[in-house]
């Protein structure tokens, strides 16, 4: 019997990325359908040699893309959303899964001016538009916060799996861009990639539940690769940690598998987090879920979100 898809048993037949199956599939992975680098002929500041670098491996890692006194204005942009008591308890606001620590805040570049420029700056547009070869707008954006000592790890996941499945993005056309705000480094829980797992996408076992973004977002485990599938891939490309001064900018793939370790040192790691989705790769209907995430999770072209949206 074939592997099939819980909740949209028709999506199988024609979706190249078939997820969130009741048995493993017979295969570990499919092979990518989509090209990584899109646009190669359009000008920007990233050189051929940058792109090719991306291509190969699914991200790129660049150092000082932001001055100290543009950090710290992000920063303080940060602290102002993070101590925001109507914010607390809100859709959009997710807290440690053990305490009440806030551990990142969506929308933010609906919520607060600085993070509003950032994301239209053409330092980054200009970098997204060389990697998509088109006309773009943000899927999503968030602030990520993880104290000292208390901050928790993510899984292995790619972020493409879940927008396939859970938001209906149908193909890989969207790219993440990370501005680190704190000094990274091995010890308080830098992002951690597989690379070249952007390549190849690796299936999920087990149904999407109703409103899956209220326990995923703290702790995620469904729409996490199995464990032979990740070894395999381990195995054959390793593990990298960029690590940099606040300022710094990671760009990655949708489908680049990426996790974090907890935070072990006594100072925090922060970062803003923007995903940036072509225009002609808008979301259409969940492909493995009942309905769609709410819309701070998941924009759409054109869309002015506010906080009392759901």
């Amino acid at each position: 019997m074939s592997a099939q898809n819980l909740t949209c048993p028709a999506s199988i037949q024609t979706d190249p990325y078939p997820t969130r199956l009741h048995q493993h599939p017979d295969q570990p992975w499919y092979k990518r359908q989509e090209h990584t680098v899109k646009g190669r002929h359009l000008p920007g500041p990233l050189s051929q040699s940058q792109l090719d670098n991306f291509e190969q491996n699914g991200f790129l890692f660049e150092r000082g893309f932001l001055h100290s006194d543009e950090v710290n204005a992000l920063s303080n942009a940060m602290s102002e959303l993070l101590n925001r008591n109507d914010y607390r308890n809100r859709s959009f606001t997710i807290t440690e899964p053990d305490s009440q620590e806030i551990r990142s805040v969506f929308a933010v570049h609906f919520l607060h001016r600085a993070f509003q420029r950032l994301a239209r700056d053409p330092r980054l547009t200009d970098r997204v538009k060389q990697i998509l070869g088109g006309e773009h707008y943000i899927h999503q954006s968030r602030i990520n916060y993880k104290p000292g000592f208390k901050g928790k790890g993510f899984n292995w996941h790619s972020d493409f799996e879940t927008w396939h499945a859970e938001d209906g993005m149908p193909a890989m056309h969207a790219v993440s861009a990370s501005i680190i705000l704190t000094d990274n480094h091995t010890f308080n829980g830098p992002l951690m990639l597989i690379p070249r797992s952007h390549q190849h996408f690796i299936p999920c076992i087990g149904e999407t539940p109703d409103e899956h973004h209220k326990q995923s977002l703290k702790k995620q485990q469904i729409g996490v690769p199995p464990e032979d599938a990740l070894s395999s891939m381990i195995n054959r490309n390793g593990i990298e940690a960029p690590t940099g001064p606040a300022g710094s900018l990671l760009l990655f793939d949708c489908n680049t598998l990426h996790g974090s370790n907890a935070n072990m040192a006594p100072d925090p790691r922060s970062n803003v987090f923007f995903v940036f989705n072509r225009q002609d790769n808008a979301c259409q209907a969940p492909y493995a879920a009942k309905k769609p995430r709410p819309s701070f999770l998941c924009h759409t072209p054109n869309q002015l979100w506010q906080p009392n949206d759901h």
